[in-house]
């Protein structure tokens, strides 16, 4: 399951919430069994229409024993409610997902036929819709399949970009359908409200590394977790967002632009690049304040007695990005501290020209690095904001939250 499908603010998302599931004549049907279970985990209210060719690959009774409804599969199936069932689905579904969608039924939707009850709910929803491809690669780029999927976004579909790789025919190319995990990320998004939209923000995230030779270097603790955690947040709430990232075990959120770094350097001209059009920059990133002034070209060979390496001081990015903040633009950032926490980070506040500082002890239980959770204290001019312990998910929003109520009003 997705290392995010289980977090509370997940949860409180899908409650309660109508999924409806459109499964397609594809290999790819017995994948939306494991995206049923999450939902339905989840507390997710979930109806599965299958197409007559989608039962040849996985049979009805399996959804209906992992959502404990009905599986659809016969517009005009006597055995239901005395109501016309694709409009009285169409008026309870909150995000509409059809997964795989097979060529035929991108076909249909594009051009508005309705001939089988899948295709027919379709037209009669007014709900977000994601449509995930999956088909062979020749299909797949066939001119007329592209006509078709950009037919749907211009309707105002989503169309998922499919994943490249090994396929059930033996070929190897675009076309795949994503792992359930991303579906359900994308179901999570539909649902989010898009408070944010419009907005261009930068987040940076994780450790630097800073060589030593070209087998050793400098580094510290940080898993790129909260940063990676506001990417998402942001993303989900509609913004348009550039994650900065240092090397970490993490799989950057869908649909966030990524730029991978090395060192501090690599950040700070990464940073310094796509500054000037953010109107929010978030510096979550653990940037080594020193570096070793030569690396060498061979690995250091070890000898008897101590070594000793020459550091010299790292590029400033925050203190840059507050002296040469635009007109208009959110700059926050924050301080990982083990002693003095709010005086330290009230300091770093003025000295480097930030609107907010998220300030956190290292002696702080659930605070720190690599834990799912944080403790920290929002700083601004104004405010002094403890947070109790959350997930860092939440602690994300949170911070989202209060930079909304504060950036300036925008024209």
């Amino acid at each position: 399951m997705s290392k995010f499908s289980d977090t509370e603010r997940d949860g409180k998302m899908l409650k309660g919430k109508h999924i409806l599931l459109g499964v397609t004549g594809s290999i790819a049907a017995y994948k939306i069994a494991s995206l049923a279970s999450m939902l339905k985990k989840q507390g997710a209210d979930i109806t599965v229409i299958m197409t007559k060719n989608a039962a040849n690959f996985i049979h009805p009774i399996t959804f209906e024993a992992l959502t404990g409804n009905k599986c659809l599969t016969d517009t005009f199936d006597r055995n239901f409610q005395h109501s016309v069932e694709h409009v009285s689905l169409a008026k309870q579904t909150d995000v509409f997902l059809i997964a795989p969608a097979s060529a035929n039924v991108i076909a249909k939707a594009a051009h508005g036929i309705a001939d089988d009850m899948l295709t027919t709910t379709l037209l009669a929803c007014q709900c977000p819709k994601i449509i995930a491809p999956a088909m062979n690669t020749r299909m797949f780029q066939n001119p007329i399949v592209q006509d078709n999927m950009k037919i749907l976004e211009r309707y105002g579909m989503e169309v998922i970009t499919p994943a490249t790789g090994y396929l059930a025919c033996g070929d190897t190319g675009e076309g795949k359908m994503p792992e359930p995990e991303l579906l359900f990320e994308y179901i999570v998004k539909a649902l989010q409200p898009k408070d944010m939209s419009g907005i261009k923000l930068l987040v940076t995230a994780g450790p630097t590394r800073e060589r030593i030779d070209p087998v050793r270097y400098i580094s510290n603790h940080s898993t790129g977790k909260m940063g990676y955690a506001i990417a998402r947040a942001a993303m989900m709430r509609g913004t348009n967002v550039t994650l900065v990232t240092g090397k970490t075990s993490l799989t950057p959120p869908m649909g966030v632009h990524t730029i991978e770094i090395e060192s501090a350097q690599d950040m700070a001209d990464a940073v310094k690049a796509a500054a000037p059009e953010q109107d929010i920059i978030i510096k979550a990133a653990a940037v080594a304040d020193y570096r070793p002034r030569h690396v060498a070209d061979q690995k250091v060979k070890k000898k008897d007695g101590d070594m000793n390496i020459d550091l010299e001081r790292t590029e400033d990015i925050l203190g840059f990005l507050g002296a040469h903040k635009a007109a208009g633009q959110f700059l926050c950032g924050f301080s990982m501290e083990t002693e003095n926490m709010i005086e330290n980070s009230r300091v770093k506040l003025e000295r480097k020209n930030l609107d907010l500082i998220v300030a956190n002890s290292l002696r702080q239980e659930g605070a720190g690095f690599g834990t799912d959770t944080n403790v920290v204290t929002l700083l601004s001019k104004e405010d002094t904001i403890q947070l109790p312990i959350m997930s860092k998910e939440d602690v994300a929003n949170e911070l989202l939250d209060y930079i909304m109520t504060k950036r300036p009003s925008q024209p």
